[in-house]
């Protein structure tokens, strides 16, 4: 018992009270911010080799920052490292205590409420005044009008509004949990996969660059009906296209034709238009079978894309010619072996390199670069921001209160808010003026500035 005694005491007088230092919270956030920063300039969930060639040891970037310091920290996937988890939690920690600690105490209080019964309590408010032979009488209604919850008990008066800008506090403190809950469980649960499936085929997820400890990967597989390219007059691309199919247990679940920024959402895994390659043509060499050839991609000193093949023109292979491709136009160079070009080949069209020789180029295919991303905390991040809003709102509400005491010589009256005084001044002198205008009384001065003063 005594140590339980002890641990409670060390929560609750040395442990609450630091994880509720605002101190604390301030510099956790700094440091989440600037961890962000990072993740967002250094690129995430790539190859050992990229970092390698755009990080290099010599010159090191800022004299420090090489491609193992990334590596070995984990600054190439800094949102599912340990440590950042680990602070986003005490980060959370902090929000938590701060809102046991301070933000549900002070609505407790602001819920609280008691009556003036002498007319000294009156001077601890900074807005007060004295009204002779004055009473009650109108006031209750009057501050109804003005949005008021009127509490009466004889000849004392509490009213208040705006305790919803109590409650504002602790919904921010609630979404920015909920959005820390939401980063933390899509960091340990998410999956990000890239997958280059030619047109007409089927492919599973299975090319992960990145995933939480906790992550599945779906079974269902994806099948590309078809993939194209739609080019301007001038040859240039002007959008992708793919028309894919979900199949889950061999049925298909989902049917849509994607493009650049109109992605596929499936049971919480949304498949993105990013890529683009040529993966194979079909062939004919005079009046043989179609048959398909693989197209490997061919550096250019200019960064261009090209692809090139190995076209048979012998059973054996002994003999051949090249084949390049520059797009999905459906247009093919041809190449001797001595590398002279011989002619230009069109989809669907042939083309006679000799008395005994006719090439047919039937069909290029295209494979479509999907980059697919699962985050199942964005539901609880979207919420989070939601709630972030409506706090922040709620937040500017004033929570003003009024006491009011009537004795046998005359009204006592003041009031006060924890935002927008001169407003609530205002407010309070036109509560003052409605009670003279409703039993004029000669000898009392008008206008904020000389009935809201000591008494």
């Amino acid at each position: 018992m005594a140590l339980v005694s002890s641990v409670r005491r060390y929560f609750r007088h040395e442990l609450l009270p630091l994880l509720a230092d605002l101190r604390l919270a301030i510099g956790l956030l700094l440091v989440i911010a600037l961890l962000s920063a990072t993740g967002t300039v250094i690129e995430q969930e790539e190859t050992a080799a990229f970092y390698q060639a755009h990080y290099p040891e010599h010159p090191a970037l800022f004299g420090f920052l090489t491609w193992r310091v990334i590596l070995n920290v984990g600054l190439d996937h800094v949102y599912r490292t340990p440590w950042f988890l680990a602070i986003l939690i005490l980060f959370g920690s902090s929000l938590t205590a701060c809102s046991f600690t301070r933000q549900w105490p002070m609505l407790k209080v602001a819920r609280r409420w008691s009556y003036f019964t002498r007319p000294q309590s009156f001077q601890r408010l900074p807005f007060r005044t004295y009204l002779p032979q004055r009473t009650l009488q109108g006031i209750p209604e009057y501050l109804r009008q003005q949005g008021y919850a009127v509490f009466q008990e004889g000849n004392q008066l509490y009213a208040r509004k705006g305790l919803i800008g109590k409650i504002g506090p602790i919904l921010v403190h609630v979404s920015m949990l909920l959005i820390l809950l939401g980063a933390i469980w899509g960091s340990i649960s998410g999956f990000k996969a890239q997958e280059l499936i030619p047109s007409g085929s089927t492919a599973p997820i299975q090319h992960l660059t990145g995933a939480g400890d906790l992550a599945h990967p779906p079974t269902w597989q994806i099948r590309v009906n078809r993939f194209w390219i739609d080019y301007s007059p001038e040859g240039r691309v002007k959008q992708f296209y793919s028309d894919l199919s979900i199949l889950d247990q061999g049925v298909e679940a989902k049917h849509q034709t994607i493009s650049v920024n109109h992605p596929l959402s499936y049971q919480g895994v949304t498949l993105y238009q990013a890529d683009w390659s040529i993966d194979s043509a079909r062939i004919r060499v005079n009046n043989s079978p179609s048959f398909q050839i693989p197209v490997v991609s061919v550096r250019t000193e200019s960064g261009s894309k090209l692809w090139g093949a190995f076209v048979p023109t012998k059973p054996d292979l002994s003999e051949g010619l090249t084949l390049l491709l520059p797009d999905l136009q459906g247009t093919g160079l041809l190449y001797n072996n001595d590398g002279q070009w011989i002619g230009s080949l069109r989809q669907g069209m042939s083309l006679a390199l000799n008395d005994r020789l006719t090439l047919h180029l039937d069909e290029v295919i295209g494979s479509t670069g999907l980059q697919i991303k699962s985050d199942p905390g964005i539901p609880w991040v979207y919420l989070g921001f939601g709630l972030l809003m409506v706090g922040v709102v709620m937040s500017y509400f004033s929570h003003s209160q009024i006491w009011a005491l009537q004795a046998e010589s005359g009204l006592y009256l003041g009031g006060k808010t924890n935002r927008a005084l001169v407003t609530f001044e205002r407010e309070l002198g036109r509560l003052v003026e409605h009670q003279q205008a409703n039993r004029p009384f000669s000898g009392i001065p008008t206008g904020a500035n000389g009935y809201l003063k000591g008494l």
